[in-house]
């Protein structure tokens, strides 16, 4: 009987030194959420993970709910970012234009460039022959950032073009992301590391302590060349976005070859995430253009990054969309935005702007598509014209105001852009550009979304579609 009561006592003591574990652990989770999340609905969900699930809460917190890389900015922040640069654009100007401008110099704390757009470029069939061309031509250096960089046919090209340079002296970087690019494997750093190709792989370590692990991701997709060309949009490197070659599943998307002084932000958006990749020093860009390209227009970089202070991407569209006076285009393929948003692109429809937003029919992620469905219904109900592209898949991520301005880029309209990944887009004062993305967005336009559509879905698919919406933070 004593053994009994001893056992039982061993076992009590050991109960309560769990549960005084549990307290003191989920009681840190809480004191950390609470100092930095600054998202009501956030907060709520991993304090209540962090008590309801004992250990298992705590271990999800410090893995996917900590920001590890939140002041890599101010310690990476260049000579043209410095505070005090100056700005410009007049927000007391009558012209929305100007305005803009200046709110989103302020937002940024960067100023504007001058360029233009050479091409716009359909599909990896346009841009891929042009990309390899402007590498074999490199004579000074050459900046590859992709999500995606896979080893197979197109892949392959890149690989021994990014070679040829290397040998002949070009100053090669590449940038491939540590979870896009093959979190295990990664053929296409394997390959250029065997052949002495400079190359990295963005927050990625096979050390659990290390790695800032799955949620943190460089979404951005860059080639400078000689700081005289650059190709930025939404295309990664693989064979399915060439659509000539019939791809099992083939991905349609628009990338555009730029030219002038933006080519220099382009090129320290690379250098900030190669320095904080391998610690190494930029590799200059003795040979930038520093003249206007002929026949330019005012473009700025715009980047996007858990990094940052402020959410810049989402303040920037936030603005656009209220000094909208007449027209709203937006073509993106995942469209799971936060509230701020969609009430603001809500009150842009009741106050007469025309906003038509185009989603692919057909979506490479389903549960992305379920979750987007739920938004469609408080956005038709206001005026918003919501439209779906025929297939393939198409992965452009367009935007245009008023025919006057337009953004183009990596980031989509869901939480991941325009919190976690690290994005580049670039804005541009151009009528004549945001005109011709204006017509290729509403060639997109194949068939509507209406009320009805939205209302005649079976409660089951309504209901797993709200669910899907429960995971906006983690897709």
């Amino acid at each position: 009987m004593d053994q009994i009561f001893g056992s039982y006592a061993l076992f009590e003591a050991q109960a309560l030194l769990v549960g005084a574990f549990h307290v003191v652990i989920a009681a840190a989770v809480t004191a950390h959420v609470l100092m930095t999340k600054r998202e009501v609905p956030a907060a709520i969900g991993w304090i209540g993970m962090a008590w309801l699930a004992p250990v298992l809460g705590a271990l999800l917190y410090v893995g996917f709910g900590v920001n590890r890389v939140k002041r890599r900015a101010r310690r990476l922040m260049g000579p043209d970012r410095a505070d005090g640069a100056q700005i410009t654009g007049d927000m007391a100007s009558e012209d929305p234009l100007e305005r803009l401008k200046g709110a989103i110099g302020k937002i940024t704390g960067q100023d504007t460039a001058t360029g233009k757009v050479v091409a716009i470029l359909e599909c990896g069939d346009q841009a891929y022959p042009q990309m390899l061309a402007a590498i074999d031509g490199a004579k000074s250096h050459v900046r590859l950032a992709t999500y995606i960089f896979r080893a197979d046919e197109i892949g392959l090209q890149f690989i021994d073009a990014l070679s040829r340079a290397h040998l002949r002296g070009v100053k090669v970087r590449v940038l491939i992301d540590g979870f896009g690019g093959g979190f295990f494997l990664s053929p296409a750093y394997r390959a250029l590391r065997r052949r002495g190709v400079p190359a990295a792989r963005f927050l990625h370590s096979v050390l659990p302590w290390k790695m800032p692990f799955l949620d943190l991701r460089l979404h951005k997709k860059i080639l400078a060349v000689d700081g005289e060309t650059a190709f930025v949009g939404g295309l990664n490197i693989g064979a399915e976005n060439v659509i000539a070659k019939r791809p099992k599943a083939p991905v349609r998307d628009t990338h555009f070859r730029v030219e002038g002084t933006i080519i220099r932000q382009i090129e320290h958006e690379f250098d900030d995430d190669w320095s904080f990749t391998t610690g190494e020093d930029p590799i200059g860009s003795d040979s930038a253009r520093e003249a206007p390209a002929v026949g330019g227009s005012t473009m700025r970089t715009i980047a996007a990054g858990p990094d940052q202070e402020v959410d810049q991407l989402i303040l920037v569209l936030l603005s656009a969309i209220n000094l909208a006076r007449h027209s709203i285009r937006i073509a993106t393929p995942y469209f799971v935005p936060d509230e701020q948003l969609i009430t603001a692109l809500q009150l842009a429809a009741l106050r007469g702007v025309d906003v038509h937003i185009v989603l692919p029919a057909h979506n490479n992620h389903r549960l992305v598509a379920w979750a987007a469905l739920p938004h469609m219904r408080p956005l038709a109900e206001t005026g918003c014209q919501l439209w779906l592209c025929a297939p393939p898949f198409d992965h452009s991520k367009l935007m245009t105001i008023d025919g006057q301005w337009s953004l183009i880029g990596s980031a989509n309209w869901d939480i991941r852009s325009l919190r976690l990944n690290f994005e580049l887009t670039v804005e541009f004062y151009h009528p004549g550009l945001a005109g011709r993305l204006t017509e290729i967005i509403d060639a997109m336009r194949f068939q509507p979304i209406t009320l009805a559509d939205i209302d005649k879905r079976p409660f089951i698919v309504k209901l797993r579609d709200a669910a899907a919406r429960l995971s906006m933070p983690y897709i």
